[in-house]
């Protein structure tokens, strides 16, 4: 017969637990994360093709055949299809103390379908495999950056500052090439586009398991699944981002035939 004998002391054996309980909690909550954002990139994808794919494309969108391609010139709802996204954005990040779990959630849906209703053109201007192949690399260095900024023991939350100007620089340049139409400016911007949105994603990593302690110790369950729900849009729109400006590189495009 053996006995196992603990021999911490009560204050050690408990501080044990509570790290276990604490490490327990972090793992869940990452991947109640990672679920809301692969299920609202499959929402994402799912609205995109079908639009694209179905008579609903003439309200969106009207296709022009060019020497580089078909152009899909969006129509007054394609319009407010692109901007939309960024109406929802604003009432998730102003409204998270107002809004209800049920609310958050349902705007979360809302924003994904949202944003599949603007990449729909995506099927238009390139070609479906090339548009697979540009998403699984996306998932490969989403995946590869935001592993490495969970576990890194380097800050990387002292260069947030550094990222979100960045950022706005990054839209003030695609802004201003609006209407200068600069291949290299083009080129540039989205080489930036990458790095950023790269650098957002081990970014937001660390952040999430930084700061969810201080989650877990100071917020309720409702607030707690809440809070998923937003650090799950973040992550969604870095790999949104990243796919986009890894499709301008390696996307190829449909033929004018």
């Amino acid at each position: 017969m053996s006995f196992s004998r603990d021999y911490r002391s009560p204050a050690s054996a408990s501080g044990w637990n509570d790290q276990a309980s604490l490490d327990a909690g972090l793992r869940s909550y990452m991947l109640r994360v990672y679920n809301w954002m692969a299920s609202g990139l499959l929402l994402t994808g799912i609205v995109a093709y079908a639009i694209a794919n179905t008579g609903l494309s003439g309200l969106f969108f009207q296709v022009f055949q060019t020497a580089a391609g078909p152009l899909p010139r969006p129509t007054l709802l394609g319009d407010v299809a692109m901007l939309s996204p960024l109406a929802f954005v604003l009432v998730m990040s102003f409204g998270i103390n107002r809004l209800s779990l049920q609310g958050a959630q349902a705007l979360f849906w809302a924003f994904c379908a949202a944003m599949g209703a603007s990449l729909a053109s995506v099927f238009v201007i390139y070609t479906g495999t090339s548009i697979v192949r540009v998403f699984l690399v996306t998932a490969c260095m989403f995946g590869a950056t935001s592993l490495w900024g969970y576990v890194t023991k380097a800050n990387l939350l002292q260069f947030g500052s550094f990222l979100m100007m960045g950022l706005f620089g990054l839209v003030i340049a695609g802004l201003v090439n609006l209407f200068l139409k600069s291949p290299t400016v083009y080129y540039l911007y989205s080489i930036v586009g990458v790095f950023i949105f790269t650098a957002f994603s081990a970014f937001d990593a660390q952040r999430i398991r930084v700061t969810y302690p201080q989650l877990a110790a100071y917020e309720g369950p409702e607030m707690t699944a809440k809070r998923s729900v937003y650090d799950a849009l973040s992550l969604y729109l870095n790999f949104i981002n990243l796919f986009q400006f890894l499709l301008q590189f390696m996307g190829v495009r449909n033929s004018s035939d």
